[in-house]
């Protein structure tokens, strides 16, 4: 097609400079035809045909016909790219990512081509229900009035092919969508205000937090429909200082925001995704928020972080770092009666000095740290794994002093102890240089 549309462009420059050198007569001057006029004839922009001018409308090859690129876009990646395929990832901004790390330099659009052009090797789906499109009406709220959070559960297999689940909590202005998620072992109430605590000193507290029915959140309604709160949870709110409002149940419109952050989490940042241990985990899901939240949002028309700063920022009140609210960082813990204390499923030792039968515990990046149940004391430190084995401390066991008697009276009684005789040995009768002395 490129090649017949070329054909019929010189066909239509070769006739018009034909009809205007018969017009012209003896006056024609190749060097000096009018080219506004020619554009009007043939079509052509005027800046190819000042390019063509200059060869005097000579039509020559392309400079690199014929020639082939030492190196095509996906040559040596193709192997990584249908792997992702076969394990179900079809997002090319994953893919895009994925070959990056690999040393993969060219751009996206040939990724897409391939993904494209390789659909078989992507594993079907379930066809679920016919998609019946929105009858609904965006719910929208005014900069840092409100923000959504919900939980999202993902497996995770380990190296010993054992499958357990963990938590993600999310969270995301409803304003400009700035997000924030973290991950924990399970979705307690306890890891509830942790993540809203930490999401807090990121993001700002808002005047409302908008979320589902959870158990953790509300008990139940009373007979006019009015929520009852969780006590814990009712007394984490007067601490902070934020209300919350609860959306209608099965109707995932009114805070649509976080459904889609939880999917896209999903399917961006956990599709393929590799780490050590929880501290590794929430490093790296820290920095992919941290590039979502400075990436052009066309719906928003902007950058969420720069939209947050600016707009939101403005009437976010700053949480306190109160002794009320550490408490909340640091859930309590009873010790048991062998010198251990549970959290996140596994057991960190404390030492014997500590006398109290409660204790308080933090997780803070690669480390645990242990308090005493009034947090002024540090108990123990621990390094964070996911290894189910306990972890001793220092001193978790004292070594008991036993009794000991002393005399009462003089010791007079003496006995003597004799050096212990030599093993006797079978071969020493062999030994015919004993008692010879050399220096005779």
């Amino acid at each position: 097609m490129q090649d017949l549309y070329n054909k019929q462009e010189i066909e239509r420059i070769t006739q018009a400079l034909e009809e205007m050198k018969a017009e012209a007569g003896d006056a024609y001057d190749l060097e000096k035809v009018n080219l506004a006029e020619l554009e009007r004839r043939t079509g052509v922009s005027r800046q190819r045909l000042r390019r063509l001018k200059l060869n005097r409308f000579e039509f020559l090859p392309h400079g690199n016909a014929g020639k082939v690129s030492p190196r095509r876009g996906l040559d040596g990646f193709t192997g990584t790219l249908d792997a992702l395929l076969k394990s179900g990832i079809t997002n090319s901004a994953v893919c895009l990512e994925r070959l990056q790390a690999v040393g993969y330099s060219g751009g996206a659009t040939a990724i897409k081509v391939y993904i494209a052009a390789h659909k078989e090797l992507v594993p079907a789906k379930r066809h679920l229900v016919e998609p019946q499109g929105s009858r609904g009406q965006r719910f929208e709220t005014k900069p840092g009035e409100a923000f959504q959070m919900d939980w999202g559960f993902v497996s995770v297999l380990d190296a010993g092919g054992n499958e357990y689940r963990v938590a993600c909590f999310t969270i995301c202005c409803h304003h400009c969508g700035s997000m924030f998620i973290e991950f924990f072992p399970n979705a307690k109430q306890e890891n509830l205000f942790i993540g809203m605590i930490n999401a807090f000193q990121f993001m700002g507290v808002p005047e409302y937090i908008l979320t589902d029915n959870m158990k953790s959140v509300v008990d139940r309604r009373d007979m006019s429909g009015k929520p009852v709160w969780n006590r814990e949870y009712e007394a984490f709110m007067n601490t902070v200082g934020f209300k919350t409002k609860l959306c209608k149940p099965r109707h995932p419109y009114t805070k649509g925001k976080v459904e889609r952050l939880v999917r896209f989490v999903k399917g961006n940042f956990l599709a393929g995704r590799t780490f050590w241990n929880v501290t590794d985990l929430n490093i790296q899901a820290l920095e992919w928020c941290d590039r979502q939240n400075n990436s052009f949002h066309k719906g928003l028309y902007g950058l969420p972080w720069e939209t947050h700063l600016h707009a939101c920022a403005e009437y976010l009140l700053k949480i306190q770092d109160t002794p009320e609210v550490r408490w909340y960082l640091c859930p309590v813990r009873k010790i048991s009666f062998d010198g251990f204390v549970n959290y996140e499923g596994r057991r960190f030792g404390v030492p014997y000095q500590y006398t109290g039968m409660y204790a308080r515990i933090s997780r803070q990046g690669a480390k645990l740290y242990i308090y005493s149940e009034d947090l002024r004391f540090l108990l123990a430190t621990h390094e964070v794994t996911w290894s189910r084995r306990d972890s001793y401390c220092d001193d978790q066991y004292a070594i008991r002093p036993q009794p000991e008697e002393f005399p009462t009276m003089p010791v007079r009684t003496q006995i003597k102890q004799l050096a212990e005789p030599a093993a006797y040995d079978a071969f020493e009768k062999f030994n015919f240089s004993k008692g010879v002395s050399w220096d005779d």
